[in-house]
């Protein structure tokens, strides 16, 4: 695949905002030596190195660092209006762009209210305004009695619904049954929608054994595979008989993956996604009582663990984004390391391309891979279609990459707002330098970040 290098759409003798030169850029091409022309925020030259590409800004790689494509993470919660000391727009962007990410789209709770109506969805992008570091999109809830408000919210440039097949964690987004879901994917089928799904089942969770104490083992048999996996078997289902395109959130269970690929050969519009602590965290290693590891469905065994990574591999598994979903401390009750009552949702937001790095490159798995599955893939599920990679015409949204510098996780030293994550002095492979916007390089005190709609070019 080529990058257009020799097919620029501005003059090699123009003058442009920024120039960035080096032997390691990614375009999608691979890893290549290019000089970037970017001007009005947009990529608008691809030439080869030494083309001599003039620019009012001039950024010269060094020859351990990588250009790469802006992360996007379709999978945020902010938590802003209504639970902004979990979190809000400020500190999550800033985390974001100290990630490398680039854009996010925003999950319908647990703000207050939730984003199942048009004025809730105003109400969040009010809150947002003049907060964001990053660009910033916003996913629509559905929940029990809104499918009147579904087409509003997709006319108002939500990038799809999601909804739960089991208690959400707080009582203002209640869990859709299996029907209910059927009836809402069919008018998400009529305006080609997005049925975003946690998909774990209530009845299996219902007769699991109690998730209460501080022993992992207990909390891991209080979600069981099981429950992951009659609840995706429903996903998979209910879009075949209604047509409409589905995506499952946060897979753990690797059971799910050959069913998974069979509604795939079927014809069934499914999509994937997990995260980076189902693929670089154990079951086994992680203590008892550790309850900022505690998240839903959970991290589960070394098997499970490789068999994700091969459902990567083998294009089964789509994406990987955060599900960063963080709280207050308290909430994860880390004085007593009750699972049972811990808050579930792991903090990593501004870690999640060095997690996954670490990891990828100890199977052989090179960079450009990473970047599909954390920024192309990502961005073609929310249907931005100019992000997620360096090329004519797409936002100039990346960041500069060391991926041979080394880095030890200091919670204290992230972005994210309440100071507790299971990567805490974890060593880790790969160090973003720089993250820039458009062309504009991110100094965490200017938001200069965008509200995005579905649609937007």
């Amino acid at each position: 695949m080529t990058d257009d290098a020799a097919d620029s759409t501005q003059a090699p003798q123009a003058r442009f905002d920024l120039v960035v030169r080096g032997e390691k850029t990614l375009t999608t091409a691979g890893i290549v030596a290019r000089e970037i022309g970017i001007s009005g925020g947009r990529v608008v030259a691809i030439e080869p190195l030494g083309s001599g590409l003039d620019g009012a800004e001039v950024i010269e790689l060094t020859s351990d660092q990588v250009m790469i494509p802006g992360l996007v993470d379709t999978h945020v919660h902010v938590n802003e209006p209504g639970r902004t000391e979990w979190e809000g727009f400020d500190s999550a962007t800033r985390a974001a762009a100290a990630g490398g990410v680039t854009t996010l789209i925003d999950m319908p709770l647990n703000s207050i209210p939730p984003t199942v109506n048009v004025e809730a969805l105003n109400a969040k992008r009010a809150a947002a305004a003049g907060k964001t570091h990053i660009d910033v999109g916003f996913w629509g809830g559905a929940v029990p009695g809104n499918k009147a408000d579904l087409r509003g919210l997709h006319d108002e440039g939500v990038f799809g619904f999601k909804c739960f097949l089991l208690h959400s964690g707080v009582d203002e987004f209640p869990h859709l049954t299996a029907d209910e879901m059927e009836e809402d994917m069919a008018e998400l089928a009529g305006f080609d929608s997005l049925m975003i799904v946690h998909a774990e089942d209530s009845r299996a969770i219902d007769h699991a054994p109690t998730a209460e104490g501080n022993q992992y083992s207990q909390f891991l048999a209080s979600r069981p595979r099981g429950a992951e996996n009659v609840a995706i078997a429903e996903v998979i289902e209910r879009a075949r008989w209604t047509g409409a395109r589905a995506h499952v959130l946060h897979l753990s269970s690797s059971d799910a993956l050959p069913m998974i690929a069979s509604a795939r050969r079927d014809g069934v519009k499914i999509t994937v996604e997990t995260c980076p602590h189902y693929l670089t965290l154990l079951a086994e290693e992680i203590p008892n009582g550790a309850t900022a590891f505690k998240c839903c469905p959970p991290i589960r065994e070394a098997s499970n663990r490789e068999l994700l990574w091969q459902g990567l591999e083998d294009g089964t598994i789509d994406c990987i984004v955060s599900d960063h979903s963080p709280s207050t401390i308290d909430l994860k009750d880390v004085e007593n390391g009750d699972f049972g009552v811990a808050w579930g949702g792991v903090a990593s937001l501004q870690l999640g391309l060095s997690l996954i790095w670490t990891e990828a490159r100890k199977r052989g798995i090179p960079l450009t891979q990473v970047m599909e599955w954390m920024s192309a893939k990502p961005a073609a599920l929310a249907g931005l279609n100019n992000k997620g990679r360096i090329a004519l015409g797409y936002d100039a949204d990346f960041a500069i990459f060391e991926p041979e510098s080394a880095q030890v996780v200091d919670v204290n030293k992230l972005h994210h707002k309440n100071p507790i994550s299971p990567y805490d002095g974890r060593a880790l492979a790969g160090v973003v330098k720089s993250t820039w916007l458009r062309g504009k390089k991110i100094d965490f005190t200017t938001a200069q970040g965008r509200m995005l709609r579905r649609g937007d070019v």
